[in-house]
């Protein structure tokens, strides 16, 4: 381990597949609550939230945790999506709000308990900032700080087991060829507290809403194991139908939107047997 590497990040592997967006001045929270899925002024500061970004016909482009660092300051952690800025700047306007990608931070994560974060209260220490991501049943922590000097190269291995615990856990790492395919509900983004059916308007929200009183979601995400190679989009067969589909793929674990009843009958994608896997209650925020 590099001498020069801060205390902080000792231990934090970086997660590379991770980008930042900032949000900064006077409308931030209040640009972000018109934007995306949860409700952004009702975060109090130096907390986070699940998010998620809908396409007008209330499909997920991007799902996300969202930041609200102080007042007028609010940060999003996108595993998948970091190619939202420019899209986002087209919505500013006259908004008094600054959208940019911040590239002199980054994004680490260990598979231990935080120090001292707790839910979704955002511990800062200097300019670090350490959130809990995991449960008793498996314990995570983020840490988002200034690059250190010195840093060791992101290791392939601890990406995929943290990719993996995502999809333990219910998170959806949507790929480009996932991205407006779902709505917030097929992805079970309820699980996460990732969408709200009572604040006001933002794209896609009627589409939501209706979905939610209505009560027609037919379909929601269960975590498979399946042969390694599995690619999402792979259709999950039954009794030699199909019936889902798999929206994200890590190693031999799959996340597929499937009917919320299942008939009697194996399961298989890509014609290999592939097995129901409980999803980890925890990470809801």
């Amino acid at each position: 381990m590099p001498d020069n590497l801060p205390l902080d990040f000792i231990g934090f592997p970086r997660l590379s597949g991770h980008a930042l967006l900032s949000l900064r001045g006077a409308d931030a929270a209040v640009f972000a609550h018109a934007q995306f899925s949860s409700d952004v002024t009702a975060l109090p500061e130096r907390h986070w939230q699940w998010s998620a970004w809908l396409s007008a016909k209330g499909r997920t482009l991007a799902v996300f945790q969202l930041l609200k660092v102080d007042a007028e300051h609010v940060l999003l952690v996108l595993a998948d999506a970091d190619a939202i800025a420019s899209q986002l700047q087209r919505f500013v306007f006259r908004r008094k709000v600054k959208v940019e990608v911040r590239s002199d931070l980054i994004v680490a994560g260990s598979f231990t308990a935080p120090e001292a974060a707790s839910g979704a209260a955002i511990a800062v220490d200097g300019e670090t900032l350490e959130l809990d991501v995991g449960s008793d049943a498996l314990p995570r922590t983020l840490k988002i700080g200034p690059a250190p000097a010195g840093a060791p190269a992101p290791d392939a291995g601890f990406e995929l087991a943290w990719r993996q615990s995502d999809l333990r856990y219910g998170l959806p790492r949507l790929g480009e060829d996932q991205r407006e395919q779902w709505t917030p509900q097929q992805l079970g983004l309820d699980r996460l507290n990732g969408y709200s059916v009572k604040k006001g308007c933002y794209p896609g929200q009627e589409i939501v809403a209706r979905t939610h009183f209505l009560g027609k979601a037919k379909r929601a995400l269960q975590l498979l194991r399946v042969a390694d190679g599995v690619e999402s989009g792979a259709k999950v067969q039954q009794n030699g139908a199909d019936i889902g589909t798999v929206a994200s793929v890590a190693g031999d674990l799959a996340l597929a939107v499937l009917p919320l009843e299942l008939a009697e009958g194996a399961l298989s994608v890509g014609g290999v047997e592939a097995h129901g896997v409980p999803l980890l209650d925890g990470l809801a925020r």
